[in-house]
């Protein structure tokens, strides 16, 4: 399942789960599962809205006392020992974490050390764990973006007036495309960039795709101009030009490339390790002769566009090339999940693929067969079949 997020008119915490209540989530299922989190004192009400005629979910989440300022660490911790699902507690986590790196630079302290004051109230804990429990009901495997659109003028916070955007939310949005607006409001909260730039593989036009349903969220002020409206559009992929359903889906990314001539290749290794740290998709060594027949290395980086900058730093700290090049690749992909299967190993995580066919090939995951291996002093080639054999009978 593909999922376009429309953000013409920006995106909050709170647009977004109205988006995904309007799509098609029970109420009643979320407010269930958000009380399986260690928190009290809290209810979420939906309600029936129009914006400029356009029929929309609004959602506002009702707290007891919501004066508890939270550090990050306790609020890892408690996303952490809930009881929800790996996939979700992760999902949440990333988003947080993301909040309180801007908030880190901007503060001076050590991450776990920052406090939200707003932010960790528990309204943006109930719309950043409803968002990952509305994605995963949703069977949202895929998040592109629109450009985002920013306001303009001053807010009131906990730190006194900040001007619009806020600082975190322009930290959060380095690397993503943005546009201003005359717009005298707050378009893009920081819940709100970070929940985006978490979710979104790339930011762009509406994809190639067959149409299936559109949500939409509302925001709380009536904008002049334009509906105060987050739209969520959801549908699968197209196979070719045939406009068939299919495992199929598209997406874009960015490559870095450099070539280097002049550099202990010993630090290659330790490069490929950081770039994968800090997010990228692939890395690739390819040897190629450069400028008097000198034999050097092209780099290679694939990554979302959110994380262009960080990688081409990476690389300019950490290697002896003057530059990067960077341009933008489409891709064209199977359909995969990760899941977690019974084997004659006990249950390991594999990786599901579905085929143009619609049929299913099972993947296991190297890491995983490796500890086996280990473990029980055998080849990796026979745990690699052992796990294929027993997952397909």
């Amino acid at each position: 399942m593909i999922a376009y997020f429309d953000c013409f008119s920006g995106i909050s915490g709170d647009m977004t789960l109205g988006a995904f209540l309007d799509l098609g989530v029970p109420v009643e299922w979320l407010k269930e599962q958000l009380g399986r989190l260690p928190l009290a004192g809290f209810d979420v009400c939906v309600d029936t809205v129009s914006r400029n005629g356009i029929t929309a979910k609004s959602v506002q989440v009702r707290v007891e006392d919501d004066t508890t300022s939270r550090d990050h660490a306790q609020i890892r911790s408690l996303i952490t020992n809930s009881p929800l699902s790996r996939n979700i507690k992760q999902m949440s986590r990333d988003i947080f974490e993301r909040i309180a790196q801007a908030e880190a630079v901007i503060h001076g302290c050590a991450v776990d050390a920052v406090h939200f004051h707003e932010v960790g109230g528990i309204d943006a804990i109930v719309d950043i764990v409803g968002t990952a429990l509305c994605m995963e009901y949703l069977g949202i495997k895929t998040v592109i973006a629109s450009h985002i659109p920013l306001g303009k003028g001053f807010v009131s916070c906990e730190h006194g007036t900040l001007p619009v955007p806020v600082p975190a939310t322009l930290g959060i949005l380095k690397g993503v495309p943005v546009y201003g607006t005359k717009t005298p409001h707050e378009l893009v909260t920081p819940t709100g960039a970070a929940i985006i730039v978490t979710l979104a593989e790339s930011f762009g036009e509406l994809p190639d795709m067959i149409i299936e349903k559109t949500g939409y969220g509302a925001g709380k002020r009536d904008l002049e101009s334009i509906p105060n409206l987050l739209r969520v559009i959801t549908g699968t992929g197209l196979c070719g030009d045939t406009g068939q359903r299919s495992a199929l889906h598209k997406d874009t990314v960015v490559v870095l490339e450099t070539c280097i001539d002049d550099m202990n290749p010993e630090v290659f290794g330790f490069l490929m390790d950081r770039l994968f740290e800090q997010g990228a998709l692939d890395v690739y060594w390819i040897p190629v002769f450069m400028k008097k027949n000198r034999p050097g290395t092209l780099v290679q980086v694939l990554c979302r566009r959110n994380l262009k900058e960080v990688l081409i730093d990476c690389i300019l700290s950490e290697t002896s090339t003057l530059g990067i090049r960077y341009y933008d690749a489409k891709r064209c992909m199977l359909s995969r999940e990760d899941v977690i299967m019974k084997t004659a190993y006990g249950e390991i995580q594999v990786k599901r693929i579905t085929e143009p066919d619609g049929g299913v090939r099972i993947v296991p995951e190297y890491e995983v067969c490796k500890s086996i291996a280990l473990e029980k002093k055998l080849p990796i080639r026979m745990v690699y079949d052992t796990i294929i054999r027993s997952v397909c009978e």
